[in-house]
């Protein structure tokens, strides 16, 4: 599928997704965690869902924040604890370094102080499953915007721990298409929105004069990702809503299943969608990061692609 978005104007990151400077604490149940890495201290949320026992493994998603977000803010916008509630599985938001994920476009605050968010976020995992019974085999990551970037790094490079990624709001940059070798296939599913302002989903530079990073299409990222996951070209995209109509909707989306390993690429396209959480919040005026799609919810639909893959 190839959809075009006339006459976007790419406006400066306001924090390619000031996501959650808005967003209210996080729900009281929730558990508050640090620990060290490289002599930083990093700090997240922790959703136990309600069914929890301790008797049996269950399942952990990674949650990360768009750039100026933080964990609260990304619950607060995905309402993924609901999702975890329903389903039964561990939920983290972690904090990045000034609000920040070293991404790999080597254009973030965090990147620029030569954070490994990679090394932080593999040691989440190893701390929250000595805590709780985690199933090793399912162990997911998925994000919005910077987050998303985020999402795809820990595809490309902690394959033999993630058994899928599901990426919001982002694609892939070229840097990180460049030198990403996974170990292991893995499961990756991309969501864009056709009229994002703030990650062009036809690719091409962010921010000003490209200073925070070149990143490829949203087509050239599934393609990309087929690529790498040896996956062959079985189905092709058939545009069914209208570019013309007024609301952001899900379009029909193409599942590629046949991948080295068992996994799957997911291409998800919201036709005049923005840089948004499809049934999320409304973090800040359509003037400023589009439309929100209210046809699907992406928390729901994330889990389910998720529940159909472990290592």
């Amino acid at each position: 599928m190839k959809l075009r978005s006339p006459g976007l104007v790419i406006l400066p990151l306001i924090g390619v997704a000031l996501l959650c400077a808005m967003a209210a604490r996080g729900r009281p149940d929730d558990l508050r965690g640090k620990l060290q890495v490289d002599g930083r201290e990093r700090t997240y949320v922790l959703h136990v869902p309600a069914s929890y026992n301790g008797t049996q493994p269950v399942p952990l998603v990674l949650a990360l924040h768009g750039r100026l977000g933080d964990g609260e803010g990304q619950e607060k916008l995905t309402h993924m604890d609901v999702t975890s509630d329903k389903h039964g599985f561990l939920v983290v938001y972690p904090d990045g370094i000034n609000r920040s994920w070293a991404d790999g476009r080597a254009a973030t605050p965090a990147e620029k102080k030569g954070v490994d968010d990679v090394k932080f976020l593999s040691a989440l995992i190893d701390q929250l499953a000595q805590q709780y019974k985690t199933d090793y085999s399912r162990i997911y990551a998925t994000g919005m915007s910077n987050g998303g970037f985020m999402s795809g790094r820990l595809a490309c490079e902690l394959s033999d721990r993630i058994a899928a990624v599901a990426i919001v709001a982002a694609s892939l940059s070229d840097n990180l298409a460049e030198s990403c070798h996974p170990a292991e296939p893995v499961s990756v599913l991309i969501l864009q929105g056709t009229n994002d302002p703030l990650v062009p989903f036809d690719g091409g530079p962010l921010g000003k004069n490209g200073d925070r990073g070149q990143v490829l299409s949203h087509e050239m990222a599934i393609q990309k990702w087929l690529q790498l996951d040896g996956c062959k070209e079985t189905k092709k995209a058939v545009q069914s809503a209208d570019p013309s109509g007024s609301s952001a909707t899900l379009d029909a989306p193409v599942i590629h299943t046949a991948c080295r390993g068992g996994v799957e690429v997911a291409d998800y396209v919201v036709v005049n969608g923005g840089h948004t959480w499809p049934g999320g919040k409304q973090y800040l005026p359509e003037a400023i990061i589009g439309k929100t799609a209210r046809d699907v919810d992406a928390s729901e639909l994330i889990w389910q692609f998720f529940a159909k893959h472990q290592r």
